[in-house]
């Protein structure tokens, strides 16, 4: 059974069997592996869930047959976009009853995936939170179209519904993250500079710096997913956040604590360690120059990829 683009159906097996049939199977899988991380990460927000998400990808796409798949990539994609779908629901679940405020699971990304500077910004911190507001049809059709530029016809022929009604959904998305999102993507130097600020100030106790460089209606979200202490819900406001970063949850300057410049996300970003141990990621929203959003991620369950570099492209 073929679908409209002359692909078969998930599940079809084809005339083709034996090492010649997996080898190509695995060689377009490993072709596109990054891209499909990509894409389940990006409508996730959770590299562990990302990885089940291919996982189960690979058994279907495996069970293809290829000679019926005029395009692989946009095959593949439409394998993954169904199975995050299915997995954003069950995420979403799981977060009714999770502990605290919840951030995306952090990524140490390499200093290629800051140059593409429209990558970058779809897989930060900030633009994550604000696509944790669309509803899961609309995360995946505002991802597939404004991120890898997919047709409208590949789109609905991955979420199951109409071209016509793909438009509308990529429409109301647009308009909902627009009035969400940072007002300018910030160039990485000046999330650098105001990274680096934000550091000395912390490491040296400096108030008044970090006064300095946080915007007035600044927010600071903690994610400890109940196994490390962290706030249980934002922090607003210039002088209550500085206080806190310089006395509050955990000492970022004290005493065997050690903050270390990093990629994460695609952005500048900072390691904490405490007495050299990893406990937590720190990444800011940056705007005007000004310090708009810190996300500080303790969970431990969500700090096992920042060991190495994660592989990100569109």
């Amino acid at each position: 059974m073929n679908d409209e683009r002359g692909g078969s159906v998930e599940g079809a097996s084809g005339p083709l069997g034996g090492e010649g049939r997996m080898e190509s199977a695995t060689e377009a899988f490993v072709t596109y592996r990054n891209l499909l991380f990509t894409v389940a990460y990006e409508m996730l927000g959770s590299a562990a869930d990302a990885e089940d998400v291919l996982q189960e990808a690979w058994l279907r796409w495996v069970s293809v047959d290829l000679a019926t798949v005029r395009d692989q990539r946009a095959y593949l994609v439409r394998i993954v976009t169904r199975q995050a779908l299915n997995r954003l629901r069950t995420l979403g679940r799981r977060k009714e009853s999770y502990v605290g405020p919840w951030l995306p699971e952090p990524l140490l990304t390499a200093p290629d995936v800051a140059e593409d500077v429209e990558l970058a910004d779809s897989v930060s911190m900030a633009m994550l939170l604000v696509l944790e507001t669309l509803a899961p049809t609309e995360r995946a059709v505002f991802v597939l179209r404004e991120v890898f530029d997919l047709g409208y016809d590949e789109i609905a022929a991955a979420v199951g519904k109409s071209p016509a009604a793909v438009r509308q959904i990529a429409h109301r998305a647009r308009s909902h993250v627009a009035a969400r999102r940072p007002r300018d993507v910030v160039s990485p130097a000046a999330t650098r500079d105001a990274l680096l600020a934000f550091q000395q100030a912390v490491e040296t106790g400096d108030l008044t710096g970090l006064l300095d460089i946080l915007a007035p209606d600044v927010v600071v979200l903690s994610d400890g997913g109940g196994l490390k202490q962290a706030l249980p819900r934002p922090v607003a406001g210039a002088g209550k956040v500085a206080r806190l970063l310089t006395a509050g949850l955990v000492r970022l300057g004290g005493a065997g604590a050690s903050m270390e410049p990093v990629q994460v996300n695609g952005c500048p970003g900072l390691l904490l360690r405490i007495d050299g141990e990893l406990d937590g990621v720190i990444t800011m929203r940056v705007e005007d120059g000004l310090v708009s959003g810190i996300y500080f991620v303790r969970n431990p369950e969500k700090l096992a990829r920042v060991a190495e570099e994660i592989a990100l492209s569109r």
